[in-house]
């Protein structure tokens, strides 16, 4: 994989989408607007996504960033004018495409270089994955300019406890990559010069497995967090029932048991 961080221009396409062994590779390429999520930005990402999800030679989505900055939100220039309704159909459509991010079969994975505030920030968080230099840094604000962070609020306390999350929306104070780790907002930290083998590693690792499985896995674990323990462990039988009868996990069984590599079936 490239390091876009590194390049000055990947292409004149606001996000650009390169795909090599299984792995695609989106890069938010605006890098004189700080990446920040335009409208367009946004469309772009939701049309990319839905493509890849199709796409049965994709197994891994990437989620990288041109330039100095990861992102840095919504674009503030576009939001200088505008009635209710143009702002709601705004926000509804960045709730759209951080929600398709859980939606899709792939696993998407964040790869952090830099900066990522307001809805960077609840970029990183919708992804199922994430892994950050330590020149990363993570911050919701919002409030500094009048606007709550209401929108990135959702991700993010998903993904990190209450508290935290709170502090960050009601300061505007950045936390460090490794402040993000230990609250559980990005997995790892990694040095940028070992960053592309890291994410390298977790692809190969996804790629190696059943798609379908992946796919099925993906699905139950959002689907679960929204259930009591009682309904989780109800609805998690009935997954495992089912994928336990795929073609999959047999074909895995065996393989195991014969200490040979399994034969997937297509997604």
């Amino acid at each position: 994989m490239t390091n876009p961080a590194n390049s000055v221009e990947i292409d004149t396409q606001p996000i650009s989408c390169h795909i090599e062994n299984s792995v695609a590779n989106l890069t938010l390429n605006r890098p004189d607007r700080r990446n920040a999520l335009s409208e367009e930005m946004l469309r772009l990402l939701r049309e990319h996504l839905q493509q890849l999800d199709n796409d049965s030679s994709v197994r891994v989505v990437v989620i990288e960033a041109a330039g100095k900055v990861f992102c840095a939100g919504h674009d503030l220039k576009e939001m200088t004018h505008g009635n209710e309704d143009e702002f709601r159909k705004l926000f509804e459509l960045c709730s759209e495409t951080m929600q398709l991010i859980r939606r899709i079969r792939k696993p998407v994975i964040a790869k952090v270089h830099a900066l990522a505030t307001a809805a960077g920030c609840q970029l990183v968080a919708a992804c199922d994955l994430a892994f950050a230099t330590p020149d990363a840094a993570f911050a919701t604000p919002g409030v500094k300019i009048g606007l709550f962070c209401t929108t990135p609020m959702v991700p993010l306390v998903r993904a990190i406890p209450a508290k935290p999350a709170m502090q960050m929306l009601l300061t505007g104070q950045p936390i460090s990559a490794k402040r993000a780790q230990e609250l559980g907002l990005v997995n790892e930290v990694v040095s940028e010069n070992e960053m592309d083998e890291r994410i390298n590693q977790v692809c190969d690792a996804i790629v190696g497995s059943s798609p379908a499985v992946i796919a099925l896995g993906k699905n139950a674990f959002y689907d679960q967090l929204r259930q009591a323990e009682p309904d989780a462990y109800r609805s998690a039988c009935d997954v495992m029932t089912g994928n336990a009868i795929m073609h999959d996990a047999h074909e895995g069984i065996t393989a195991f048991l014969e200490k040979r590599h399994p034969q997937w079936s297509d997604q």
